[in-house]
């Protein structure tokens, strides 16, 4: 038995940000990872489909040639072997800087290459070997989810975790689940020359949740390939491919590519063993504030835990963990940064603050704006399309949440939860400075609606400046 007093399980974003806290107290620890290191991120999420989207928009953009008068769109053609070459190469480069900063700067006793499961309250069993810990952090992040049913070979299924590593692409493609990663790699197949078919059992996609929102996007993104909602499909393995089927529609694809989500990799970690009670999903109960488990001195954080699966949250939770980890038994409470989330479709999705879907409308006033209105930034790029929609609290009058489809949306989505996440008012938002022509215009022009609806009682109370609005 060894004895330390802290282990990290798990190397992905959560784990790292704990260790680097952790290695300047005490050299008094182990980090155990199974499986391959480089953070979910750098390797199979955010970096590797972003390098494919860059190559799959570049290519797209042929298609507004004519639009600026430009000509030779006609002689583009792509070199699949290449852009996945390309992919794998970023990929490697962004996991490698990962690991030659963190794990492989760790000391072999420090580093145990293998899966871990409890067998005490303070005890884990890893390669054989029992790790005694005093605090213990799980950060043992993802892993895709695939239904039981299905019943697919192999080389005819693929996951986020597999696609980056094919050597061309296919002919014709299923995207089953179109939120955030089944829609980016969906689209991006498809302006890449892949057959593109979506399907995804709920009414919307992205992540929207604003009604307003899901409409313009689906009639937006129909327009690259067929999109099948609110219906669930069925598989059938062929000699070719795989059949799918959706309510009368029936489809013969090559290959399957689900993104039906991530499932937390907490199962094989034997919870029940340190006293720890499990829910009917088999996670435990924790503290989204402390990232404690019960009163254990045992923390859970980064996607194994489900809350955000995300890297920025990830990396949060991460040192709220080690934090709370170092002061045991006297744990803080540390206040959720705004929500924030991200689809890199074209035009890109973004989302903040509350939820569509947990607002109280009747306390809440809700503002929306079209692209096709008019936003002369937006007209001159062709790219004229998308909409915004922005939520403010009726007592408090501050902006509490939104969502957008539109150009840009990565950095406005950034602006406005900022805006949140420093409780403005929609007064205070008016009071900004906009500059023209810009697509922050757009933005202004869904502000003032609200500021409209909110300030009409209060008009003559407020300064000239602030009534005389565009």
């Amino acid at each position: 038995m060894r004895k330390v007093k802290y282990a990290i399980i798990g190397a992905g974003t959560a784990g790292l940000s704990a260790l680097s806290a952790i290695r300047n107290e005490t050299d008094s620890f182990v980090m155990i990872n199974g499986g391959p290191f480089g953070t979910t991120c750098a390797r199979v999420g955010c970096m590797p489909s972003k390098a494919l989207i860059q190559s799959a928009n570049q290519f797209h953009k042929r298609k507004l040639f004519s639009e600026f008068g430009l000509k030779g769109a006609d002689i583009l053609s792509i070199d699949d072997e290449a852009i996945l070459k390309r992919v794998r190469r970023l990929r490697d480069r962004f996991t490698g800087g990962v690991q030659s900063g963190t794990t492989d700067t760790l000391e072999d006793s420090q580093l145990i290459k293998g899966f871990a499961k409890f067998i005490g309250p303070n005890q884990l069993e890893v390669n054989g070997e029992i790790i005694e810990a005093e605090r213990i952090i799980i950060a043992t992040g993802s892993r895709p989810v695939l239904p039981g049913s299905w019943s697919i070979s192999h080389d005819k299924l693929l996951t986020s975790d597999e696609i980056f590593e094919l050597k061309a692409l296919p002919k014709k493609v299923a995207v089953i689940g179109l939120g955030v990663i089944g829609l980016e790699l969906g689209q991006a197949l498809s302006r890449l020359g892949v057959e593109v078919i979506g399907f995804e059992m709920q009414k919307t996609l992205g992540g929207l949740s604003c009604p307003t929102v899901v409409d313009e996007a689906i009639k937006i993104l129909s327009n690259e390939f067929p999109i099948h909602l609110g219906m669930a499909a069925e598989l059938e393995e062929t000699a070719t491919g795989v059949k799918v089927k959706v309510d009368g529609l029936s489809v013969e694809v090559d290959v399957i590519l689900a993104s039906l989500g991530r499932r937390p990799n907490i199962d094989r970690l034997d919870l029940e063993a340190a006293g720890i009670k499990l829910n009917e999903r088999g996670m435990p109960a924790f503290n989204v504030n402390t990232m404690q488990i019960q009163d254990l001195p045992i923390f859970i954080a980064g996607d194994v835990n489900g809350f955000r699966p995300i890297l920025h949250e990830a990396a949060f939770e991460g040192k709220v963990a080690v934090l709370n980890a170092m002061a045991f038994p006297e744990v803080q409470a540390y206040q959720r940064k705004t929500s924030l989330g991200i689809a890199f479709s074209d035009p890109e999705i973004g989302f903040f603050g509350v939820n569509y879907q947990d607002l109280d409308l009747t306390e809440t006033e809700v503002a929306s704006f079209n692209l096709h209105q008019n936003n002369g930034r937006a007209i001159v790029m062709a790219e004229d399309q998308g909409v915004i929609s922005l939520y403010a609290d009726k007592q408090t009058k501050k902006l509490i949440g939104g969502e957008l489809m539109m150009p840009r949306a990565e950095h406005l989505t950034h602006l406005l939860a900022w805006a949140v996440e420093n409780e403005m008012t929609v007064l205070d938002l008016v009071k900004m400075p906009f500059y023209h022509p810009v697509l922050e215009e757009a933005i202004q022009s869904t502000i003032n609606q609200l500021f409209k609806a909110l300030y009409s009682k209060e008009m003559r109370g407020i300064s000239a400046e602030l009534t005389v609005m565009p």
